[in-house]
């Protein structure tokens, strides 16, 4: 059945349906089952299966979905950044095995705002899920084309513009929108009517009531829904554990504008190039104080130019100059907007610090903001990039020292707040790891919803709903980790990093040997590879008796009357003694490689 969109209807209410320490430790995998076949899962008649797919057990790869019947809808399709102890993936897109076995069922799939850890998995799980309609605010819209443009190789996508008052009939469930405040545009939360009851899903949002360059939350609609009846309520978790309020983007834009109005150099802002809304306070700031705005960085540039042709940047003509052109005004005169906030290599920060851009170096007089907070684990990166700023003469500003940056998530009274407008008869938290997730549970406990009310599942993990019951089932569906590897995607497993790990902590050690075919005697003595473990030049004693042990266990071997000689088994003894051996000698465990040649 193909899905149909509709216009707005004003009673729309009256058709409703009723009744996410380095070093060798344990990889994070989940203890997922392998993949199933369909009948493998029970369908129960008038239950609603909610099932997260990611995002429930860390920070990223979001993608929920929902199943009533012969109908699924799917909301989000995001991704993950690699943790430390993964070297070599690119990222983690969320396990599709349970969509591909039922994507006849699929009736489309909704995004809730254009962050990556909400549309990052999309060029990758959509075609193999049947390619089902994507429906999408402008903004998000527009991003997800132009990332796709990366991913030509693997189809196109059906994508479709939805608004804030658009209403979706997917399958048996009706879909509305509700607008909330995040630090992207065109953010909105999802209400399904089901058969059983009204689903909200809040998406990444915070509560700002004098946004700048935005409108503050539906309130009303969210409370008109309350009115309805909300059955379960799924909300951001990320900032669970922050007391207080979120910062509203008007204070960031006031000591802001305090910083504009004291520099009398060059302003290099740095921040995430997604904060459209950062972006545009700063243009703003830049067109107050008579600077010229040079925008640097290949997704913040790309960003800027979506957001302007979609009327979510305004700026006016000549504000914003080509980076060539610089020279031509007075430092005074220039404010420099770019990428590198968590002092990524390749970004336009660590690229003017390391003295590798082409056309902007720090000087003294200039003013660096760090205009984001620091996610964590960069902040040795950023605390070296800051030296690196000072000691070319420039000064820092960062949110650790004034409100310049708010993050995108409610805090504490905030989700109490979407609680209590929403008022549902079960909630679950979603968008965190458990201690989040915990965190969120214990405040919507605090506010009046009953423990056994609370459904605190994982992914993987099947909720089932009905008018008056929630429970977590005991059957689980695949939701392990998915790497994408450079081309490969779901090619890189445990064994593949555990082998990774090994190389980066200890190194590999490779013995080529050369054995006599006829007397068992190795021909001439083993060559040794080190790379990552020790320097051979420094360490000819343990070389030698190293291969004075990997002529015995191979002369022992072929000696031993066994004909005709197993090599494979010479190949595992050599890399377990020596192996052996090599930990005695060192508390180092490199990869043994042992490669025999019989001639």
């Amino acid at each position: 059945m193909r899905p149909s969109v509709q216009k707005p209807r004003r009673d729309f209410r009256d058709r409703r349906n009723s009744s996410r320490g380095r070093g060798r430790g344990p990889l994070p995998f989940r203890a997922r089952p392998e993949p199933r076949e369909k009948s493998a899962v029970n369908i129960k008649l008038g239950v609603l299966r909610v099932i997260p797919l990611g995002g429930l057990e860390e920070v990223g790869r979001n993608s929920m979905l929902l199943e009533y019947g012969g109908d699924i809808i799917v909301i989000d399709l995001g991704l993950q950044f690699p943790e430390e102890n993964m070297p070599g993936v690119d990222y983690i897109i969320p396990d599709a095995t349970y969509l591909k076995q039922n994507k006849d069922k699929i009736r489309g799939v909704i995004i809730t705002h254009a962050h990556y850890d909400h549309i990052g998995g999309i060029p990758y799980v959509i075609p193999q899920i049947g390619n089902p309609t994507v429906y999408a605010m402008p903004l998000t819209r527009a991003i997800i084309l132009k990332r796709q443009e990366d991913f030509k190789h693997m189809g196109e996508i059906d994508i479709q513009e939805i608004k804030e008052d658009t209403t979706l009939e997917l399958g048996v469930f009706k879909i509305e929108f509700f607008h909330v405040n995040h630090n992207i545009p065109d953010t909105v939360g999802v209400a399904i009517h089901t058969p059983v009851g009204i689903i909200c899903h809040t998406a990444d949002f915070k509560f700002d009531n004098n946004p700048h360059g935005d409108k503050p939350a539906d309130y009303a609609r969210i409370a008109r829904l309350s009115q309805e009846g909300v059955l379960m309520l799924m909300s951001d978790s990320t900032g669970a554990e922050r007391p207080g309020h979120s910062i509203s983007e008007s204070t960031i834009f006031q000591n802001l504008d305090e910083i504009f109005a004291a520099c009398k150099g060059r302003i290099i802002t740095a921040t995430f190039a997604s904060l459209i809304s950062r972006i545009q306070q700063l243009i703003t700031l830049a067109e107050k104080y008579d600077r010229k705005v040079i925008v640097e960085g290949y997704s913040m540039k790309s960003n800027v130019a979506l957001a302007q042709e979609l009327g979510y940047i305004k700026a006016k003509k000549g504000t914003i100059i080509d980076v060539r052109d610089a020279d031509n005004f007075a430092p005074n005169r220039i404010l420099v907007i770019g990428t590198g906030a968590q002092g990524e290599s390749g970004a336009m920060l660590m690229r003017i610090a390391q003295r590798e851009h082409k056309f902007i170096r720090f000087e003294e007089g200039d003013t660096v903001i760090f205009s984001s907070s620091v996610i964590v684990g960069n902040e040795r990166t950023i605390q070296s990039l800051k030296d690196i700023i000072y000691r070319q003469g420039a000064n820092v500003f960062h949110y650790g020292m004034m409100d310049i940056h708010a993050g995108g998530h409610a805090q504490q009274e905030d989700l109490k707040l979407m609680i209590n407008l929403m008022r549902p008869k079960f909630f679950m938290p979603i968008h965190g790891n458990y201690f989040m997730l915990k965190l969120h549970a214990n405040l919507a406990e605090s506010v009046g919803i009953p423990k056994e009310n609370i459904m605190i599942a994982g992914n993987g993990k099947i909720v089932e709903l009905t008018a008056d019951s929630a429970r977590i089932a005991k059957e689980e569906v695949s939701a392990n980790y998915v790497f994408v590897d450079g081309l490969g995607v779901g090619d890189v497993g445990e064994v593949v990093l555990r082998d990774r790990q090994m190389l980066a902590e200890d190194g590999i050690f490779v013995i080529i040997a050369i054995v006599d075919s006829k007397t068992g005697k190795v021909y001439t003595s083993p060559d040794i590879i080190s790379r990552g473990f020790i320097y051979l030049r420094e360490n000819q004693e343990l070389l030698k008796m190293v291969r004075h042990k990997v002529k015995e266990i191979v002369e022992h071997t072929t000696t031993a009357g066994q004909h005709p000689v197993n090599w494979s088994y010479i190949r595992y003894q050599i890399r377990d003694d020596i192996g052996q051996f090599l930990y005695q000698k060192t508390h180092r465990r490199p990869m043994v490689l042992p490669v025999v040649t019989e001639i």
